[in-house]
């Protein structure tokens, strides 16, 4: 009997013996996903990076920018407001950019020839990474591009600011090329629904935004850009490329996370910010911040102060589903009424941009009933308002671009207005014009980091990027 047993366990264990490497498989954790998944979650990663206020930015590098360009101010901790600030960029290459060619690769392994909708797919992932891109540019100068995305090169170079721009400009122009209105895309799409001529749109937007950058640095290559752009860009507010939110976690509106479910008291409108708004009695102060005791106060940037003396964030901003905005009808129509002021593209009567672009950004909001009063407001007015054009525009688009922190900033340092002062006792003395790069690049990354401070004239806040000529 003994002896029966012992071959029948053997027998038994050599039938299996076969399927033994199953034993290592995870029969319950997914080890592959869809393009989209990947797509979305960038999309998604790239939201919470735009919209989060995460204190110090210690994962977000734009955690900081209404910090900057004094729209809010901080009352409790002020190393933001003074400008003692540890960027970081990690968080923008490790949960978007990767996503994004993860998922370009699912898609080119699946036989994408087959896939009417591959090359719409691939487009629309290229746009994004040129936006992304673009952004860490925008903000850090010279970056890891070429090279990037590669695990197993522990020491990536950085390449310069300008020449990177260039190329992706290159890039967008193709991939906007690409786009094929007539067959499909995303079947899973969390910013159009797979509408491939909403997407266009975006990137036309995009490539307009970008031209007008480089407006000082290369005036031909961004005429030619925005000439090119021009007939494509966003028309009303329908076509703003925006993410909405859902109203349960993980897929809510990081700033509801940070503010509601951190329950933070340290983030108040800011004095300069909301002084101007009250002085043109802007309506969109109503939805930007809450009064207190039916008066709105801004709070003197940098300074620690009471919270409950100051307007904190409008109650839409503790709301989960409110929209995330990547840009923006309102952004293009500033954008043509600069293009018609610097006779680029054919465009003509700025003011009608300009009203346009207002008009844009109060109707967003639900604000719109006041329009016409407010247009008509002498300082607000494209004829009657104060300074130049660049001071017209530019302290109108500081107003517009409250809930899109880094572009506020971006474009705050391209038309210098509003004239911003650095808050008493500030690590440097006037307003940051970059952002420094992460001090794990000093370390882990030291020669490459070291050539491209160099390049810059120094890792300073103070370093202008080729493009912020002024």
């Amino acid at each position: 009997m003994k002896k029966f047993f012992l071959i029948s366990s053997i027998l038994l264990f050599l039938s299996c013996s076969s399927n033994l490497e199953r034993l290592n498989e995870d029969q319950i954790n997914a080890t592959t996903a869809p393009a989209d998944a990947f797509f979305n979650l960038a999309l998604k990663n790239m939201s919470d990076l735009l919209s989060g206020i995460e204190y110090g930015a210690t994962v977000n590098p734009w955690s900081n920018s209404r910090l900057l360009v004094q729209q809010i101010s901080s009352v409790t901790y002020n190393e933001g407001t003074t400008y003692f600030i540890n960027f970081n960029w990690n968080s923008v290459y490790q949960d978007v950019l990767i996503n994004l060619k993860e998922g370009a690769k699912v898609i080119e392994a699946s036989q994408p020839d087959s896939d009417p909708s591959s090359q719409n797919k691939l487009a629309i992932i290229e746009i994004m990474q040129v936006y992304t891109y673009s952004k860490l540019v925008e903000s850090f100068g010279n970056i890891i591009y070429t090279e990037a995305l590669d695990i197993n090169n522990i020491s990536p170079k950085y390449d310069d600011a300008e020449t990177i721009y260039i190329d992706l400009l290159s890039r967008l122009s193709t991939a906007i090329n690409n786009l094929d209105e007539s067959k499909a895309a995303w079947n899973h799409d969390i910013m159009y629904s797979g509408d491939v001529s909403r997407w266009k749109k975006f990137g036309k937007s995009l490539q307009l935004q970008m031209g007008m950058r480089i407006v000082e640095s290369n005036p031909q290559l961004a005429t030619e850009t925005i000439v090119e752009a021009i007939p494509g860009v966003f028309t009303s507010n329908e076509d703003n490329a925006k993410l909405v939110h859902l109203s349960s976690p993980p897929n809510t509106a990081e700033l509801w996370t940070d503010l509601a479910v951190g329950n933070r008291r340290d983030f108040v409108g800011a004095e300069p910010f909301v002084n101007v708004l009250n002085e043109l009695e802007d309506p969109r102060r109503t939805v930007y911040f809450q009064p207190v005791n039916g008066e709105y106060f801004g709070s003197p940037s940098g300074l620690v102060v009471n919270y409950d003396d100051f307007s904190k964030f409008g109650e839409i901003f503790y709301q989960p589903t409110t929209p995330v905005i990547f840009l923006d009808y309102a952004s293009v129509e500033f954008f043509l009424a600069e293009a018609a002021e610097r006779n680029i593209g054919a465009v003509t009567n700025p003011e009608a941009h300009y009203n346009a672009a207002i008009t844009a950004s109060f109707e967003y909001y639900g604000v719109s009933e006041g329009i016409e009063a407010y247009l008509e407001r002498p300082k607000v007015a494209y004829t009657t308002a104060d300074g130049t054009w660049q001071q017209k525009i530019g302290i109108q688009k500081w107003l517009a671009l409250f809930n899109q922190g880094p572009e506020g900033y971006t474009e705050w340092r391209r038309l210098d207005y509003p004239l911003l002062v650095a808050p008493p006792d500030s690590f440097i003395d006037t307003v940051p014009v970059r952002f420094r790069y992460p001090i794990s690049e000093q370390t882990l990354n030291s020669a490459s980091y070291q050539s491209a401070a160099s390049a810059m004239g120094g890792d300073l806040l103070t370093s202008k990027l080729f493009w912020d000529v002024n």
